[in-house]
């Protein structure tokens, strides 16, 4: 018999429960052994949890008890959860966590304690889908070329309804809100930051990289709007909030945005709260994950597979590359990122402004590749929207600026980046 303690039996952690005791039969099948649940620790002892285990309100209850094989980590939050499986794991305990905040700065120290201690967070990318587990075992024949995902949902769902409905930004987040899809404070998802935690997971796995939120380029859906959305449909594209990882000669491009994709390609038909990350590998080409993303039983499930993984004995590496290996990537510096771009802006509406801003695009090598003109409320001005050929992030960033000080332009001018 296994016998594991859960730390936070929230909603996840009370379906991680409730499914080991509800499929105990076929678990212990698949695994070989009988899995039971011996304790839970949660912050408030009177709230139901809807579970049918011990609870306590103190972690090293788990952590001290020579009885539990397995920690499950599944509060959230970066550094307590970091003290509390360092401790777990230097009892000999192994851990399974969902906990992508803790492993976006963590990971690595992580790794090196555990040593060949079971360390598993199939749970902390992209909820039920399968994803680490495709990228340490079914791939591993490959070099990864690059890897893109819709990897959070209420983004995902917001940007659906804009496209689907022609809603706005502001009423469709008030009813993500509503629905439990968006936090009161929604700036982690919305921002682009929860997707950087997925992403910085599966760059260590596929590239070795080792690098925090901070490190790369993180950009939200906050400023979209129906302008853009239209461009994007009249130009055969669709608007996503992609996590991006792409091998490129100089090293590795991470970067998590809003990035226009054609219309037919699979992750552009990924509506709503699903997630879906495509996978393309020099010799098997590209592959598809498609799932939840979120929610209690789906996230339970990628956690009782870690579970029922270490139970058959299998430990493996924290993460399939090793920091330090030779042949291991380095991040790509933000300015050196190479794409198409998109951009709006609003001007006025006379001749010669169209020459000075290609002008002022030509002296940074930028060229032009399609042009829309829209009226605007003011009739003396248009909303310029065009896209460009391929150029730097320094490049553009500085383009823009530059677009900013000419007296025919008003206002910000919005960027969005266009991957082919």
């Amino acid at each position: 018999m296994t016998k594991i303690g859960i730390l936070g039996v929230g909603t996840v952690g009370a379906s991680v429960a409730n499914i080991l005791s509800a499929n105990a039969d076929i678990i212990e099948a698949r695994a070989g052994k009988k899995i039971v649940v011996k304790s839970g620790v949660v912050r408030n002892l009177n709230r139901d949890r809807g579970v049918n285990i011990k609870l306590s309100n103190n972690p090293m209850d788990i952590i001290d008890d020579p009885e539990i094989d397995i920690v499950v980590e599944l509060m959230g939050g970066i550094e307590e959860p970091y003290k509390l499986v360092k401790k777990a794991l230097k009892k000999g305990k192994a851990v399974v966590t969902a906990n992508k905040a803790l492993l976006a700065y963590h990971r690595y120290e992580l790794q090196e304690l555990a040593g060949k201690i079971p360390l598993m967070y199939e749970a902390s990318t992209a909820g039920g889908i399968p994803i680490i587990g495709a990228l340490k075992n079914g791939l591993t024949a490959n070099h990864i070329e690059s890897i893109q995902g819709i990897m959070n949902g209420t983004t995902n769902y917001m940007l659906s309804k804009m496209i689907k409905e022609g809603a706005n930004y502001d009423e469709v987040l008030k009813e993500a809100q509503k629905l439990g899809y968006a936090e009161a404070d929604p700036t982690f998802d919305v921002g682009g930051f929860d997707a950087s935690h997925k992403l910085l997971i599966l760059a260590s796995l596929a590239y070795g990289i080792d690098a925090q939120p901070e490190d790369i380029l993180i950009e939200g859906i906050e400023n979209i709007n129906q302008t853009d959305v239209a461009f994007a449909k009249d130009f055969g594209y669709e608007i996503k909030l992609l996590g991006i990882a792409k091998k490129v000669e100089e090293g590795v491009e991470l970067r998590v945005h809003p990035t226009m994709i054609s219309s037919d390609s699979m992750l552009a038909k990924v509506d709503g709260v699903m997630n879906a990350v495509s996978v393309v590998g020099d010799k098997v080409g590209e592959t598809m994950y498609y799932g939840a993303g979120a929610g209690g039983d789906a996230t339970a499930s990628a956690v009782i597979a870690d579970i029922v993984d270490i139970v058959r004995g299998n430990t493996g590496p924290m993460l399939g590359y090793k920091r330090g290996l030779e042949g291991g990537f380095e991040l790509l510096p933000e300015e050196d990122i190479v794409t198409n771009y998109y951009l709006r802006m609003e001007v006025d509406d006379k001749s010669g402004v169209l020459a000075q801003i290609t002008d002022k695009l030509g002296k940074f090598d930028i060229s032009i590749e399609t042009m829309l003109q829209k009226n605007h409320k003011n009739e003396s001005r248009v909303k310029l929207l065009f896209t460009t050929h391929k150029c730097t992030e320094a490049m553009i960033q500085e383009a823009m600026l530059n677009l900013k000080r000419l007296d025919c332009v008003y206002g910000e001018i919005a960027m969005i980046r266009i991957e082919k």
